[in-house]
Formats: structure tokens, C-alpha cells, sequence
């Protein structure tokens, strides 16, 4: 691959994470704007959405708290985004042992999530 196209590439990553804070940013002061004008959560004391199903039922109520998770889901998403694209970067370029490498990263961030409990 020239190092033009890893270059370009690289510049349209950098601007989507650029993007993606920007976004998850503006989500989560939404929620926080929506919870110190309303006064409430949307939920109950002592219950908040516990899986991503009930984040975005939350948000379709427009529950302060649930927008506010939404936004922390994004931000949390960016990094993983981030070592996807480089899984398929590395694959262009065949350079098959950062591919190897950048797979196994990418797994054991998919199954930390998998594994993750609330409580």
C-alpha cells in the first residue's frame, strides 16, 4: 500500500474519533443539561438502565440519565473503532503480524464487554 493511502487513511480516522468525542460529548451535556433542568434521572431512586437495550429505550423516553449513558457509550466505542480500522489498515498493508496482534487486542475488548456486570 503507498504511504499516501496510509496516510489518507489515517486522516479520515483521526477525524472520525474527532467526530465521535465531539458527538458523545454533546450527547452526554444534553443529558446533563435535561437532568439540572428536570430536577430527575427519569428513573425511579434506585434503578438506572444496566444494559445497552435499556440505554436506548431510555433515550427514546428522553430520560436524562439514559442520554447520558448514551453519551459514555459512544465515547467508549471510539477506542474500539479505533483498533477495528487499524485491524483492516494492517490487513492492506499485509503486515499480518500487527494484523495478529490488533485481533487479539480487538477480542479481548469484545469479550471485556461481554463479561462486564453491573453491580
Amino acid at each position: 500500500m503507498k504511504e499516501s493511502n496510509i496516510g489518507e487513511i489515517e486522516l479520515i480516522i483521526s477525524k472520525s474519533l474527532r467526530i465521535g468525542v465531539l458527538l458523545s460529548s454533546s450527547v452526554i451535556l444534553t443529558g446533563l443539561l435535561m437532568f439540572l433542568i428536570s430536577g430527575h434521572s427519569g428513573y425511579p431512586e434506585n434503578f438506572y438502565p444496566t444494559t445497552p437495550s435499556a440505554v436506548v429505550s431510555g433515550c427514546l423516553s428522553f430520560k436524562p440519565y439514559a442520554i447520558i449513558l448514551l453519551g459514555l457509550m459512544i465515547l467508549i466505542a471510539i477506542p474500539v473503532f479505533r483498533v477495528g480500522v487499524s485491524i483492516i489498515v494492517f490487513l492492506k498493508e499485509k503486515d499480518y503480524l500487527y494484523v495478529k496482534i490488533t485481533t487479539v487486542v480487538f477480542i479481548i475488548l469484545i469479550i471485556s464487554f461481554l463479561m462486564g456486570k453491573v453491580g
